[in-house]
């Protein structure tokens, strides 16, 4: 098993940049691919970023593309997620994912994850 603990959520401007952190803990982290989902006030959870345990092969929702970087450090067993050009819309509560996968496998859909953390929020005010 793996626990998550999400950290850097916060109240930003619109055009302004967040970087979360998510820490794992228990089994090896390098075991896992992650990744990032997020649920709005009323809205259906929305799968964000996803990355391979390798590290080299990444996804995002269309709706961050461009914008959004996920990222891991296998040695600090920590995934990131790198947020820029931020927009009211991106408000959410953002939990951090893991899965056990093949070293370049990367999982595109939250239902594909049996780990979750507890979630960090994130405010974007106009």
């Amino acid at each position: 098993q793996v626990q998550l603990v999400e950290s850097g959520g916060g109240l930003v401007q619109a055009g302004g940049s967040l970087r979360l952190s998510c820490a794992a803990s228990g089994r090896t982290f390098s075991t896992y691919a992650m990744g990032w989902s997020r649920q709005a006030p009323g809205k259906e959870r929305e799968f964000v970023a996803g990355i391979s345990r390798s590290g080299s092969s990444t996804h995002y929702a269309d709706s961050v593309k461009g914008r959004f970087t996920i990222s891991r450090d296998n040695a600090e067993n920590t995934v990131y997620l790198q947020m820029n050009s931020l927009k009211p819309e991106d408000t959410a509560v953002y939990y951090c994912l893991a899965q056990s996968g093949a070293w370049y496998e990367v999982f595109i859909s939250e239902y594909e994850y049996d780990y979750w953390g507890q979630g960090t929020q994130v405010t974007v005010s106009s």
